[in-house]
């Protein structure tokens, strides 16, 4: 699967660890930074994060920061994107099964890499179900961000 990860100066420590991982398992991982423990924004990462998932240049993505909320408050600010916090397997499997989910976001100062792993394999490996229901639910999200997209210009 073609990944895109990044992550700030708080998830840099786990962000490398998680690349390393990913590409162990066969994966194609593109790296949008921080490569360093200099301080960054988080939303300037997620911004590159998403936008490679919105391109098609990678599949999904992953975020690490310190405790993942930052980066799912930033990822689920742009259209086409449904991001979660996610630190354990079940929700990284059902996240993408039940809501197509496409960009997981980790606290690094949460899980360390041994659980971080487990909820990779479970994320990755997972996909979206066929079932009607799952598929009108997230219809129906792409829905509310073209009405509010829409009011946003009309406000303009």
């Amino acid at each position: 699967m073609k990944l895109a990860v990044g992550g700030d100066h708080a998830g840099f420590p786990m962000k490398g660890p998680v690349v390393e991982y990913l590409k162990s398992q066969g994966h194609e991982v593109t790296d949008y930074g921080t490569h360093s423990e200099e301080p960054v924004d988080f939303p300037d990462i997620a911004q590159r994060v998403t936008s490679a998932i919105l391109s098609g240049e990678a599949e999904r993505g992953i975020l690490v920061c310190g405790t993942g909320v930052g980066a799912a408050i930033a990822g689920n600010k742009v259209p086409g994107i449904r991001a979660a916090l996610t630190h354990d397997t079940h929700c990284a499997h059902q996240g993408v099964e039940h809501d197509d989910v496409n960009l997981i976001c980790m606290g690094a100062w949460i899980i360390g890499i041994e659980v971080a792993k487990e909820v990779l394999d479970a994320f990755v490996n997972a996909e979206f179900s066929t079932d009607p229901d799952f598929r009108r639910r997230v219809d129906k999200l792409a829905d509310m961000e073209r009405k509010y997209a829409k009011e946003l210009i009309e406000l303009e």
